[in-house]
C-alpha cells in the first residue's frame, strides 16, 4: 500500500488546509478524562503551523442526532487553546485566519450528512480549501463523509500519525519478531471472530481471555459458565468449534475469574477456578491463575498484539487487578528489551495509562475498530481514498 503523505507536499505556506483528526474522547463535566488521542495528532498538527498552512480541523464526538450541545467540542478546543468554528460548513472564519492559525471545526457529526457520506455535504465541508489531510486512523474504517466524500474535491494526504500507525502495524503484520502473541479480550466474541480467525493464520500464540474467554470455555461444554452474566452474550456454538478446531492448540484460555454477586463495581470480589464457577456468578476479571498463565505465555514471546482488557479495569481497584498485572508485566518485558508490544484500542490504553506505562510499551495504537480491521486485512475507507 502506498499513500500519499504530507512529506508530499511542498509548498503549503498560505494555503487553506482541511485536517480530519480524530478527538472523540470521554468527557465528564466539561474536562476532558484522556488526551491520548489529542496530544497523538498534534505532531501533524505542529508541522502543518510551522510550515505556514492556514489549518481547520475536522472532528466528532459521540453520537449526536443533531446539534446537541452534549456533544460540542468547545472543552477540545479549550484543552488545545485554540478557536471553535461554531458550525463545521462556515466558512467565515477564513477571511481573518494568518498563515499557521489553527481553529477547531465544530463537531461533523452534527450534520446527518456526515455519517451518511452526502456528496453535497463533502462538497461544501471542502469548499474554500486547498489540501485535505486526514490524521484520524482511529475512525477510518468509517466511510464518512469526512474521510472519504471531501477526498473526490481536493488533493488528499495522510498525516503523521496516519502514516505512522499504518507504517507500524503493517510491520508487525508482515515481518514480526517471533514467537507472536496475541491477545483478544472483551466482552463479546463476535465483533471479534475476524480478527481471531486473522490472529490464528498470524500468531504462534493466541490468549482469549475476558467474556471471549469465558464463551468459549462455556459453547466448549462448561455448562457452569453458560450465560453466567448478563454481560455475556449467547455464542454460535459453531463458529466457536470452526476456532478451536483450526487454532485450538495455538489458543490459550482462562484457568481463574474474579467474579461478584451482581454486576456493580462494589460488589464483593471472589477468585474462582473456572470449574467452581455457579451460574449466578458474575465473572468480572481475570484471577491470578489466569493471570499467572498470560504472563508465562507473554515469558515466551518475542511480539505481543493485544486488543481489549481482560476485565473491567475502568473499576479500579477491585476489577482492575487482571489488566493491570498484566499491564505491567508487558511494560517490565519490553523495558527490559525482551518483547515487542503493540497495543490497541481505547479502553487497553486507557488501563496502561493508568498504570503509567504508555511510554514502556513499544507501540500505542490510537485506534479500536480501525486497528482490529487493519491486522484483520479489511480495507480501511479512510485509507483507501488516500492511496496513491
Amino acid at each position: 500500500m502506498t499513500i500519499r503523505t504530507i512529506n508530499d507536499l511542498s509548498d503549503v505556506r498560505g494555503k487553506y488546509i482541511l485536517l480530519r483528526d480524530d478527538f472523540n474522547v470521554q468527557i465528564i463535566d466539561g474536562k476532558i478524562m484522556d488526551a491520548f488521542r489529542i496530544e497523538q495528532s498534534m505532531p501533524t498538527i505542529r508541522k502543518l503551523k510551522d510550515m505556514g498552512a492556514r489549518t481547520a480541523i475536522a472532528a466528532h464526538l459521540g453520537r449526536p442526532d443533531g446539534a446537541d450541545a452534549k456533544y460540542s467540542l468547545a472543552p477540545i478546543a479549550e484543552y488545545m487553546k485554540i478557536p471553535l468554528v461554531p458550525d463545521c460548513l462556515s466558512k467565515d472564519f477564513m477571511a481573518d485566519m494568518k498563515d499557521g492559525d489553527v481553529v477547531l471545526l465544530e463537531n461533523v457529526r452534527f450534520h446527518a450528512g456526515e455519517e451518511e457520506n452526502c456528496p453535497e455535504f463533502a462538497k461544501e465541508l471542502a469548499r474554500g480549501f486547498d489540501v485535505y489531510v486526514n490524521d484520524a486512523f482511529a475512525v477510518s474504517h468509517r466511510a464518512h463523509a469526512s474521510l472519504v466524500g471531501v477526498t473526490k474535491f481536493l488533493p488528499s494526504y495522510a498525516g503523521e500519525l496516519m502514516a505512522k500507525e499504518i507504517s507500524e502495524l503493517t510491520r508487525v503484520m508482515e515481518n514480526p519478531t517471533r514467537p507472536l502473541l496475541g491477545l483478544i479480550s472483551g466482552a463479546k466474541i463476535k465483533s471479534k471472530i475476524g480478527v481471531i480467525k486473522a490472529f490464528g493464520k498470524l500468531c504462534d500464540k493466541i490468549i482469549l481471555a475476558g467474556g471471549i474467554g469465558t464463551g468459549v470455555l462455556a459453547a466448549m461444554g462448561a455448562k457452569n459458565l453458560a450465560m453466567t452474566a448478563d454481560n455475556l452474550e449467547k455464542y454460535d456454538d459453531e463458529v466457536v468449534h470452526e476456532i478451536m478446531t483450526e487454532f485450538g492448540d495455538k489458543i490459550i484460555l482462562p484457568l481463574e475469574k474474579g467474579v461478584g454477586a451482581e454486576w456493580s463495581k462494589e460488589t464483593k470480589r471472589t477468585d474462582k477456578m473456572m470449574a467452581d464457577i455457579l451460574p449466578t456468578d458474575v465473572p468480572m476479571d481475570e484471577g491470578p491463575a489466569s493471570v499467572a498463565e498470560f504472563n508465562r505465555a507473554i515469558d515466551d514471546a518475542k511480539t505481543i498484539i493485544w486488543n481489549g482488557t481482560v476485565g473491567m479495569a475502568e473499576w479500579a481497584p477491585t476489577w482492575s487487578v487482571g489488566t493491570f498485572a498484566i499491564v505491567r508485566h508487558i511494560a517490565q518485558r519490553t523495558r527490559d528489551g525482551e518483547l515487542e508490544s503493540i497495543v490497541g484500542g481505547g479502553d487497553t490504553i486507557a488501563a496502561v495509562e493508568a498504570v503509567g506505562a504508555i511510554n514502556d510499551v513499544t507501540y500505542a495504537s490510537t485506534g479500536g475498530g480501525a486497528f482490529l480491521e487493519f491486522i484483520e486485512g479489511k480495507t480501511l475507507p479512510g485509507i483507501a481514498a488516500l492511496e496513491k
